[in-house]
């Protein structure tokens, strides 16, 4: 049995991540510089070549390249495959002239510094390659994944993770062309592609016809910790199967992304897999950090500061290029090569294979992988210095750019209804006559499968989680409908919204008089009980039919709405009789006349009476049970009523005389 001590062990190397990312990452913000910095840096002090807080920094690698698998999954899920198909030109045009001319200029500056051929162009395409995870954080924390430029870097990143299968098919090739062996290679890439392409089939036949009903059936289990347990195992899962036919494990998540990017379940997908893809990212780049040889810095600084800068300025100059030759402005042809020009996480994938194939030395792998985790440390501070360099420029100048390429659905959504009930129904109906785009969320199965009715697409959800409505991008909404039948999940949905997104408007149902003084109590923009207008729209029509003109029941109904109105602000304010003395002290608001009656209540059965006898009883017995007042007070309440009495008789005759007059 392990002991107490072992099973604590695990503690410490957590601790130190923690404590880094915590210190580290709010210091780098604070001084305008990116996260990603932070999480290099806090993880060069950490690693073997700063304070060695970390022993076996390779275990912590393996852990949080899951960091990276679990980004290109949301990324995924942003993507619908129309918008894939529609950025064709730029995956294969733009991300194929990309890699090639890449791999050719940085293979040919190994080849003068009298590296060899076949280890030259392993660390020229090594060096190609962009750091996924490093350019979709500088996009994310930017905002500007959408835009035209940030679509095109998106492009180029994808076309790279697709070439890694060929890249490391065509490793064994150069191996043996190299040492002059016939070695079997070409029915080894034969068999990798068919079992690559064979596991892309089975992925997307799962996905397609098994994922939506899994999560249906979980989802009315209620049972929402199953739902994140099932998303970490969609994920993973499919991540694994590419790795095991040679893929890698990113393009494995971002294809099981792709799949549910269509399904109802997107956005609560998205906010369960969030929050370990922030903490496992930010775990990954630390260990790139501690992947620095630190002897070797020291060692040859001068040339490898010097290839560094150099791998930088070559990408950023050709890829700006190709960018501009591809139809950008020059500002955001230079921002989109920025972000790509560190090199990439499969760096750390192709170099050492190479060497145990053969093609490069130690030396070159060392020198090499060394240089790779330093363009991840200087390339966002070079992406961060061009963006204030070019950001008085852009102010100045008006740049025409092309229409967006949106990846994220619901960022052309004006209006966020929570709940497709009958009331939800009935308002997106309206909005959607209107042509205006919205976005639904709801946690109810069936609800969302009755939306299929309807013309347009609903997304399964818990509306009262902040992480949910975040994904949903409530944060670029201009208002948001809260349609819930549930007045306590309401008035949470409505607390959040103004809380971490003030610039929201809130249209709320409410659920009745009580509800509403809440929620006028809460400053929403505006509130509806779901009955009120139904009900005197159904008075009207009483009228109507009862011989009454239109205008006429128009201008009662009128009538009675504004009293109604006036009422309900006097129990806001806690002027009506019902509301208490106290505002902290909110009774059950009664339903009470809006014009006095003309005759007492009769009761027409032997019920009624009993119901109308049994409020009477309850009076007396409240009266009953006040306590006894003192002799004096009794004289003095009598004096009183005797005062009162004639101050109201005379009163009264006068209303009389001047009726009678």
């Amino acid at each position: 049995m392990a002991t107490p001590a072992e099973h604590a062990s695990f503690l410490p190397p957590v601790l130190t991540f923690l404590s880094a990312a915590v210190i580290g990452v709010p210091l780098f913000r604070l001084a305008g510089q990116s996260a990603v910095l932070g999480y290099l840096v806090a993880g060069v002090l950490i690693g073997p070549s700063g304070l060695s807080l970390i022993a076996e920094p390779e275990t912590a690698a393996s852990v949080a390249e899951i960091g990276v698998v679990l980004l290109l999954f949301i990324v995924g899920l942003e993507l619908h495959l129309s918008q894939l198909v529609s950025m064709r030109r730029d995956i294969f045009g733009l991300g194929t002239a990309q890699l090639v001319l890449c791999s050719l200029l940085l293979g040919g500056a190994g080849i003068l510094f009298g590296t060899g051929l076949a280890a030259s162009a392993v660390i020229g395409i090594a060096l190609a390659l962009s750091a996924t995870a490093v350019a979709l954080q500088l996009l994310e924390e930017r905002g500007d994944l959408g835009t035209p430029y940030g679509s095109r870097a998106f492009a180029v990143l994808l076309f790279q993770d697709l070439s890694v299968v060929g890249i490391l098919a065509l490793m064994p090739l150069m191996a043996s062309a190299g040492g002059g062996g016939d070695a079997p290679w070409l029915g080894q890439a034969a068999a990798s592609t068919a079992k690559a392409l064979g596991a892309i089939v089975a992925v997307v036949l799962v996905g397609r016809y098994g994922l939506n009903p899994f999560f249906r059936l979980l989802a009315a289990s209620g049972a929402r910790e199953v739902m994140t347990a099932a998303a970490l195992l969609v994920v993973l899962g499919t991540a694994l199967t590419m790795q095991e036919v040679g893929l890698s494990m990113a393009m494995g998540a971002f294809l099981a992304g792709i799949l549910l990017a269509e399904s109802n379940f997107r956005h609560q997908l998205e906010a369960d897999i969030e929050p370990f893809r922030g903490m496992l990212l930010g775990l990954f780049f630390m260990s790139v950090g501690m992947s620095i040889d630190g002897g070797l810095v020291k060692a040859v600084w001068p040339a490898l500061f010097g290839a560094t800068v150099a791998a930088i300025l070559v990408k950023v100059a050709l890829v700006a290029a190709l960018f501009r030759l591809f139809g950008s402005g020059t500002l955001d042809a230079l921002r989109g090569a920025a972000v790509l020009a560190p090199a990439g996480e499969f760096a750390f994938v192709l170099l050492p294979q190479a060497e145990g194939l053969g093609l490069t030395d130690a030396t070159s792998t060392r020198f090499a992988i060394a240089l790779a985790a330093l363009t991840m440390l200087v390339g966002p501070v070079a992406a961060k210095g061009l963006d204030k360099l070019l950001e008085a420029r852009r102010a100045r100048e008006d740049v025409a750019e092309e229409p967006a390429t949106d990846v994220v659905e619901s960022a052309e959504a004006r209006v966020l209804v929570i709940g497709f009930g009958r009331f939800g129904q009935i308002l997106t109906q309206v909005l959607l006559a209107e042509g205006i785009p919205v976005t639904v969320i709801d946690k109810d199965v069936e609800q969302i499968r009755a939306a299929s009715r309807f013309g347009f697409r609903i997304y399964y959800g818990d509306g009262t989680r902040l992480d949910v409505l975040r994904a949903a991008g409530i944060g670029r909404v201009e208002l948001v409908c809260i349609c819930v039948d549930d007045a306590e999940a309401a008035l949470k949905i409505v607390d959040i919204v103004h809380e971490e997104f003030s610039a929201v408007r809130t249209y709320v149902r409410a659920y009745d008089r009580m509800h509403a003084v809440e929620l006028m109590n809460r400053d929403v923009d505006f509130q509806l009980r779901e009955t009120s207008e139904s009900a005197l729209q159904f008075g009207r029509a009483t009228l109507e039919g009862l011989g009454f003109a239109p205008e006429a029941a128009a201008a009662r109904i009128a009538d009675v709405r504004k009293r109604d109105v006036a009422r309900l602000v006097l129990q806001q304010a806690g002027a009506a009789p019902e509301a208490g003395w106290l505002r902290s002290v909110q009774p059950e608001l009664k339903p009470e006349p809006l014009t006095a009656p003309q005759r007492p209540a009769r009761a027409l059965s032997a019920e009624t009476r009993d119901i109308i006898g049994h409020d009477r009883r309850e009076a007396a017995e409240r009266l009953l049970a006040t306590p006894a007042a003192e002799p004096e007070e009794d004289a003095a309440e009598a004096a009183d009523e005797e005062e009162t009495d004639e101050t109201v008789q005379p009163a009264a005759g006068r209303r009389a005389d001047a009726a009678n007059g």
